[in-house]
């Protein structure tokens, strides 16, 4: 009996990043590693740069919200997973699968356009100063703040939308440990092409050219920063280069999975794991460790809480 959504398909299983016991055991404890130190590490992030009056600039404003974003982002796949390796069945259910789906490319969407924000607001305090506080104020980061949420939310229901018109109705085996389009498309009774070029345009171009702007961007940047003579030259470097750690974490292992025809390759499994569950935990604290005034004040609000 068929579903309105034209599906026999009720429920995925998941074969998971490996059928290694021992290599699930050591996925399993660096997971949980990551999360006990990590995770509660981008809260702290937060925390401190809500708590601080001194941490107003747009600058920090984005770096909290980053934080946020990755930290949501982690809950999407890794708890799951976590729970998947004590269990003898994976198992997710169709409507599970799509809301995880959604979730994934709302939220990595929307940090992807984020990090487009963020060099922005680089650019126009380094290479645009005298017009920083005028085009960078608080009314207008909070507009580029909805603009970056209502991109990511509209990149992601398109890929939703497309996946519900799909019928599913033989195999129900995803060769991954969570739902991503590419597997899931896979799946499809019908002939997928046109779905899948429209898949890679919405994500892989989109990616490909956020990313190489980037690039572009921070080159502007850094150039104009090695021209300058000015007493914030070393800061203005050590924080655009952070930022363009950032952006390979975040853009290349998408522009790997996404930016080519949906076929498997060995290195997929383990490039997912790094993009979903690794990266977004590390993002905002790479950028805090080079970070002089965060440090300093994230170490106050320790000594604070901890004496009290």
């Amino acid at each position: 009996m068929e579903s309105k959504n034209n599906t026999v398909v009720t429920e995925f299983i998941l074969l998971g990043l490996t059928q290694s016991r021992d290599i699930q055991f050591m996925v399993f404890v660096l997971i949980l590693i990551f999360y006990l130190i990590i995770l509660p590490g981008n809260i702290l992030i937060i925390l401190t740069i809500r708590s601080d009056p001194a941490l107003t600039a747009p600058l920090y404003f984005f770096l909290s919200n980053l934080a946020f974003l990755d930290a949501s982002y982690s809950f999407i796949v890794a708890p799951r997973m976590l729970v998947d390796f004590l269990s003898e069945k994976k198992v997710i259910s169709y409507q599970g699968c799509i809301i995880q789906l959604f979730f994934l490319h709302f939220l990595g969407g929307g940090e992807g356009l984020l990090l487009v924000v963020m060099a922005f607001d680089r650019y126009m305090a380094i290479c645009r100063p005298l017009h920083y506080s005028t085009v960078m104020s608080p009314r207008a980061c909070y507009a580029m703040l909805m603009a970056l949420w209502l991109g990511g939310f509209v990149h992601s229901i398109i890929q939703v939308i497309l996946i519900l018109h799909l019928p599913f109705c033989g195999p129900n085996q995803l060769d991954n440990f969570f739902c991503d389009v590419p597997q899931v498309i896979k799946l499809a009774c019908t002939d997928t092409f046109v779905v899948e070029i429209l898949m890679v345009f919405n994500s892989g171009l989109l990616t490909l050219l956020c990313f190489m702007g980037l690039l572009a961007s921070y080159a502007v940047i850094l150039c104009h920063i090695r021209k300058s003579s000015s007493e914030g030259k070393n800061k203005a470097m050590s924080t655009c280069t952070t930022h363009v750690i950032i952006i390979f974490l975040m853009f290349g292992p998408a522009i790997f999975i996404y930016t080519r025809p949906f076929r498997a390759l060995p290195a997929d499994k383990v490039v997912s794991f790094f993009h979903t569950v690794i990266f977004p935990l590390m993002n905002p604290v790479i950028y805090t460790l080079r970070n002089q005034e965060v440090k300093t004040s994230m170490k106050k609000l320790l000594f604070r809480y901890l004496i009290c």
